[in-house]
């Protein structure tokens, strides 16, 4: 049989629905985020607006040097899993450091956030007794995989919305055992989870929450502990994940939680046990990220100017986007082949890198460009962005957002 023919048909109808993705070809300036070199078209330089370095971490100084600092000390590699040869001193020291961002008694790190979830939902849901999972209708593929790969029993409630899952929960049978899985930031509509409704619902119900703060560590809170230590809400909720690979620049993931809920995942998780564990080196940069983070205020209130910045103007423009209170500015296109196109453009003609957003990571017909301002880039950035999108909203004949 020839295969290839078997995967090209499928890629050509991705193609002829506007729906398949080209990866640029950039190189990141270290000192220069932002900027990024852009190797698909001579080398020349782009503005990167759809990072999830959300604050620039990943080329602060200090993360920097202490990523080179462990290289010199302990080399590049693990060594292999956690379980068998390892485990190396900043892997403990960076749980011990995410345990006391978010209140908890332990964490446990994964290569990835995308794992940590898959790991975790589904170690919980296989092996809890009678676990029916109840997973907020938009939450990360991450999340909908682990529940499906656990088998659990599973509810799907409606997107932030309390009363449907105070409903659902009253419908289980007595003897469940209840995981509510939702996310705090949703980061293609950017919209906040009513985290204190959904933990009171809990409580109501004896349930435990697993809540996805990924796009919030680092950004929210005091010390950066998400939208639940801005809440005052983290000591209610039963298990926080996260994620080093975003505001914190870095890779990997994690869960937090009591003693006994980490050391059952850590026992009983494939994804966990079988995987080669983090560098030493990316650890002790993430860690030191996470410490910067817990006293600097600088980076947030820099980045939550710039936020406030590109959307004013976006508004003066009629350029629409969603309005949702968080640092996430998706531009509404809701049409692939356009949304490609614009990209396309922005990239080729005014040096401005932002990847489309098309099925299956939102639905058809909600397609768009989601921007994240960072405090690194400037009010200059800001113009020019602002500018090109207006130039081509007139070029390309798109609708402008009514005052």
């Amino acid at each position: 049989m020839e295969f290839d023919t078997l995967f090209d048909a499928q890629l050509d109808t991705l193609k002829e629905e506007g729906n398949y993705r080209i990866f640029a070809n950039l190189e990141r300036k270290c000192g220069a985020f932002p900027k990024a070199r852009n190797h698909s078209d001579g080398a020349n330089e782009v503005t990167v607006w759809c990072s999830n370095d959300y604050l620039g971490m990943g080329q602060h100084p200090k993360v920097m040097q202490a990523m080179k600092d462990a290289v010199d000390k302990c080399g590049a590699g693990a060594g292999g899993t956690r379980n068998i040869s390892g485990t190396n001193h900043a892997h403990t020291a960076l749980e011990a450091e995410l345990a006391d961002l978010h209140g908890k008694e332990t964490a446990l790190l994964f290569t990835s956030g995308y794992v940590s979830n898959w790991a975790a939902l589904s170690t919980l849901g296989a092996r809890l007794p009678n676990a029916v999972i109840l997973s907020d209708e938009l939450n990360h593929a991450s999340m909908i995989e682990g529940i499906r790969h656990s088998r659990a029993d599973k509810v799907i409630w409606r997107h932030n919305d309390p009363d449907d899952l105070d409903r659902k929960l009253a419908s289980l049978p007595a003897n469940a055992t209840k995981i509510i899985a939702f996310e705090s930031v949703y980061s293609m509509d950017g919209d906040i989870a009513p985290i204190r409704e959904i933990v009171e619902v809990a409580e109501k119900h004896n349930a435990m929450t697993y809540l996805d703060e990924v796009h919030a560590v680092g950004l929210y809170g005091p010390r950066g502990g998400g939208v639940s230590e801005r809440e005052g809400l983290a000591d209610r909720i039963t298990l926080i994940e996260g994620t080093l690979g975003k505001a914190y620049g870095v890779v990997g993931g994690y869960i937090t939680g009591s003693d006994s809920l980490c050391d059952f995942i850590r026992s009983f998780a494939s994804g966990f046990i079988f995987t080669t564990a983090l560098p030493p080196a990316v650890a002790a940069a993430a860690k030191t990220s996470i410490a910067h983070l817990k006293t600097s205020q600088i980076e947030r209130a820099r980045q939550r100017r710039q936020v406030k910045r590109l959307r004013a103007m976006l508004d003066r423009e009629g350029i629409p986007h969603l309005d949702n209170p968080s640092h996430i500015i998706p531009v509404m296109i809701k049409d692939p082949v356009k949304c490609r196109m614009l990209a396309d453009i922005l990239m080729a003609d005014y040096g401005i890198y932002v990847q489309p957003i098309n099925y299956p990571t939102v639905p058809k017909g909600t397609e768009r460009l989601r921007f994240t301002p960072s405090p690194l880039h400037s009010d200059a950035d800001i113009d020019h962005l602002v500018r090109s999108l207006s130039a081509l909203w007139k070029q390309c004949a798109l609708a402008r957002a009514i005052a």
